[in-house]
C-alpha cells in the first residue's frame, strides 16, 4: 500500500513513520508538514509546505495512494480558538476534502483524542469534536483514533518541552500503568501498527479508544 503522512514530525507521526517504513506491506510513504522528518529511506518521500490550509499548489503529488495518517496536532494550551481551530479543523479538513475528491472510499485516519465532543465543555474538544464529524461525513473510509495516554517508544520524542518532562518522570511507571489500566494507554508503535492494520483490513467501528487501537496492533 502507498501512504501519505502529514505530521510525521510531531510524537505520534515519528512512530507512525517508523511503522511504516519498517512493515513490508507499505511500499511508499509521502510525508507532507511544514519542517522535514530528518529521515532517509528509500520508501520516503518528503513535501515541505508552509499553508496546510491549502494544498492547492501540491494537489497533484497526493494522487495514487490508498490511505492517509493524519498525525498533525498541537497543545491547545495558551492558544485562542480562532487558532487551534485553524491547525485542528482547517489543515485536517484541507487534506480530507483533497483527499475525498482524489480518492474517495480511501483511508483516512485521523488522530484525535480521548473525552473528544462537539457539545463539550473544553473548547479543544468541541474544535476536534467537529473535525471528527467533517470527516466522518466526507466520502471516505474515516476512522478517529482517540488514543488516550500514549507512551513514546524507539527514541521518539515529543517536540513540546514540558510533554517531554512529564514523559522522562512517567517512563518508569508505564508498565504499571499499563497493567491497571490497559483500556487507557498505548504506544507509538502500536497506534502505527493500528493504523497499518485499518488500512489493509478496514476497521471493527470509525471511532477506536486505546483498547482498540492496542487490539488491532496486536491482530
Amino acid at each position: 500500500m502507498r501512504v501519505i503522512i502529514f505530521g510525521a514530525t510531531g510524537m505520534v507521526g515519528q512512530g507512525v513513520l517508523r511503522e511504516c517504513l519498517l512493515d513490508g506491506r507499505v511500499e511508499a510513504v509521502l510525508s507532507v508538514g511544514r519542517s522535514p522528518t530528518g529521515r532517509s529511506h528509500p520508501k520516503l518521500r518528503e513535501i515541505i509546505h508552509a499553508d496546510l490550509a491549502d494544498l492547492a499548489p501540491i494537489e497533484a503529488d497526493l494522487a495514487g495512494y490508498d490511505a492517509c495518517f493524519f498525525c498533525l496536532g498541537v497543545s491547545s494550551a495558551g492558544m485562542s480558538e480562532k487558532d487551534y481551530r485553524r491547525v485542528t479543523y482547517d489543515f485536517t479538513l484541507a487534506a480530507g476534502t483533497t483527499l475525498a475528491r482524489l480518492a474517495p472510499g480511501s483511508t483516512f485516519v485521523y488522530v484525535s483524542g480521548a473525552g473528544t465532543d462537539q457539545q463539550g465543555r473544553s473548547m479543544w474538544a468541541r474544535v476536534k469534536g467537529a473535525t471528527e464529524n467533517a470527516l466522518l461525513a466526507l466520502p471516505l473510509a474515516a476512522c478517529m483514533f482517540r488514543p488516550g495516554y500514549i507512551q513514546p517508544v524507539h527514541g521518539v520524542t515529543s517536540r513540546t518541552r514540558w510533554y517531554r518532562l512529564a514523559y522522562v518522570v512517567t517512563t518508569p511507571f508505564f508498565p504499571l500503568l499499563r497493567l491497571l489500566y490497559p483500556s487507557s494507554v498505548t504506544t507509538t508503535e502500536r497506534i502505527g501498527q493500528a493504523m497499518i492494520a485499518v488500512a489493509e483490513r478496514g476497521a471493527p467501528k470509525r471511532v477506536l479508544g486505546p483498547a482498540d487501537i492496542n487490539a488491532l496492533a496486536q491482530a
